[in-house]
């Protein structure tokens, strides 16, 4: 029985036959711990001289984006990462200047600490990133834990947190903005309720859902509502959504564009599991990465890793996916060419590749802990999911 959460989010199938071992992850923080994984290029140019400074951000309890404005606002050291780490675990992250120094600072605050590791005399790069390391914690596993060996057979769904967790509604923000319904797009923001939301931010966005509102949920907006704040003093000040959507980061923008391109990926790799297609390994004519990361025709090599088409302006279409892409896409009402946006252009996405399975060759698991490695932008939540086969994904800790 797939959770209803997952079939909101795209995700409608098992791929192993383990039966679950059943448990609760984040039980505690120190029970999900992450730490980034760069090349060791990468790691070699690192050097104790001068150029770009490099630092470990070490946290608990608050997200990369918040830790890094505190470090700015507090310290006055504007700083830059590879990725984004979420606050429900413990995680350690490669964080860098953007301009060049000599010196270099050490900071130890509650949930955050950043040591120095050194200097670059180029700025890294996301794509010096290759991965995390996860160690993760079950509370309640059963025995059955230690059996589990079909990790090599987890198709490369996107996670939870890409759509939002609690309140899944990330994709359904980047849907309204591709359909050009950018009024429907603030109102998902402001007002979408969830079933797994907290009770309290439910209230807030009952009161959101009415416009002469605004000014009362302005003030008692909470910290956590950053967005939600932005998006309440545009519209108040001038009623126009595209405005509003504008004012927004433009990561965040682009996030909502790339969970909807996210959702339909999923449901791609559903859609293509369910009419039997071979997602595991590569076929002939099949677009490939080979292990160096680059894109190519299948050559019969072992190494070669299959690759799904990622929807967007100009995705290439001569692949055994366009059938079920293009089926997606007409059940919800757009085309490809729907990714390029007159109005919003700096959100349009041309599209491009993602692998098909989870690479998970170092897997462990010890007593109630499991210890694995995953390249960037696979989703350890989706291992462990395959794993516990939780009947609540949201009750479980996912």
């Amino acid at each position: 029985m797939i959770p209803k959460i997952d079939s909101e989010i795209g995700i409608l199938a098992y791929t192993t036959n383990f039966p679950g071992c059943g448990g609760t992850i984040r039980k505690q923080k120190e029970d999900f711990v992450v730490s980034e994984l760069i090349t060791e290029k990468a790691n070699s140019k690192i050097c104790s001289d001068s150029g770009f400074a490099v630092y470990k951000l070490q946290k608990k309890g608050i997200d990369t984006t918040h830790a890094l404005n505190e470090i700015f606002k507090k310290h006055g050291i504007r700083l830059k990462s590879l990725g984004l780490k979420d606050a429900s675990a413990v995680t350690e992250q490669f964080v860098f200047t953007t301009y060049k120094t000599n010196q270099h600072f050490e900071v130890s605050e509650s949930k955050y600490n950043l040591k120095k590791v050194g200097f670059t005399d180029k700025v890294l790069s996301k794509k010096e990133m290759i991965g995390n390391n996860f160690q993760i914690r079950i509370d309640g596993a059963s025995n059955e834990l230690i059996k589990f060996n079909e990790f090599d057979k987890i198709l490369n769904f996107y996670g939870y947190q890409r759509f939002g967790s609690r309140r899944p509604v990330t994709h359904l923000i980047g849907r309204s903005i591709i359909q050009k319904d950018f009024t429907g797009a603030v109102d998902l923001l402001l007002s979408y309720t969830s079933e797994y939301d907290k009770v309290e931010n439910t209230k807030l966005r009952e009161l959101m859902s009415d416009a002469t509102k605004y000014p009362e949920a302005l003030k008692i907006l909470p910290n956590g509502m950053d967005l939600e704040k932005i998006a309440l003093k545009e519209m108040i000040e001038h009623s126009d959504p595209v405005k509003t959507l504008r004012a927004l980061p433009l990561s965040i923008r682009r996030f909502f564009v790339q969970s909807y391109q996210s959702y339909i990926f999923n449901h791609t790799l559903s859609m293509s599991l369910d009419a039997g297609e071979e997602l595991f390994f590569p076929q002939s004519d099949d677009v490939c990465y080979s292990k160096n990361g680059e894109l190519g025709k299948f050559e019969n090599d072992p190494s070669q890793r299959l690759s799904i088409p990622f929807v967007g302006y100009s995705y290439y279409k001569k692949t055994r996916f366009h059938y079920y892409i293009e089926k997606i896409l007409r059940n919800e009402g757009i085309t490809h060419k729907d990714f390029f946006s007159k109005e919003i252009q700096e959100i349009s996405s041309e599209g491009g590749f993602r692998n098909s399975s989870i690479k998970c060759d170092d897997y462990t698991a010890k007593d109630s802990t499991v210890s694995f490695s995953l390249s960037r932008g696979s989703f350890a939540t989706i291992v462990l999911r395959e794993i516990i086969k939780p009947e609540n994904p949201l009750t479980s800790g996912f």
